[in-house]
């Protein structure tokens, strides 16, 4: 299903990203499953997700969130990226979720490089108090950051304060 969605030319677009035969796309996501620098989820419709029970996760995929480590010296410090690829997901808050619940992770520094164009994203991130800090013409991005200080961490744990962590559903257990 990830792949199908990254043959999208709109998301290719908003994610800087280059199709990829499916090959290229498992090895890539190989990398991202072994790689110590990396942590990457797969973005779940919780509605759909609950609503059906017996469902497959594959049907109920929305995006992803990443998270990667930039600095080799000083491991507090990470990029962060969303995509919510499946249309019917976006614009009902998955995105701001999804990022809220990385924010969590215990970095002190986090960036995020998001191309001019997208707006939607660039406005999703300032208000998770992420600020600009530069702009690539060359590379048509910006880069936005946020410094995870006393008052941003009360406002993170203000934010996240309804997430409750429940054990994940094997196919035979009633939805989380």
């Amino acid at each position: 299903r990830y792949h199908e969605w990254m043959k999208s030319e709109e998301l290719q677009r908003l994610t800087a990203s280059e199709p990829l035969t499916l090959e290229q796309e498992y090895a890539m996501q190989h990398s991202w499953q072994e790689d110590a620098d990396k942590c990457t989820f797969i973005v779940l419709d919780a509605e759909k997700w609950q609503a059906q029970p017996g469902t497959t996760e594959e049907s109920c995929m929305a995006g992803d969130v990443n998270l990667f480590l930039t600095d080799l010296e000083d491991p507090t410090v990470g990029e962060i990226e969303v995509m919510i690829a499946e249309p019917s997901c976006r614009g009902r808050g998955l995105g701001t979720e999804a990022v809220l619940m990385m924010l969590s992770y215990g970095l002190t520094k986090f960036e995020a490089k998001i191309g001019q164009g997208n707006e939607p994203s660039i406005r999703m991130f300032q208000k998770l108090h992420f600020e600009q800090v530069a702009v690539s013409s060359v590379f048509q991005e910006v880069t936005l950051r946020l410094i995870m200080n006393e008052p941003v961490q009360q406002w993170l744990l203000e934010q996240t304060s309804h997430v409750e962590e429940k054990p994940y559903r094997d196919g035979s257990a009633a939805p989380c």
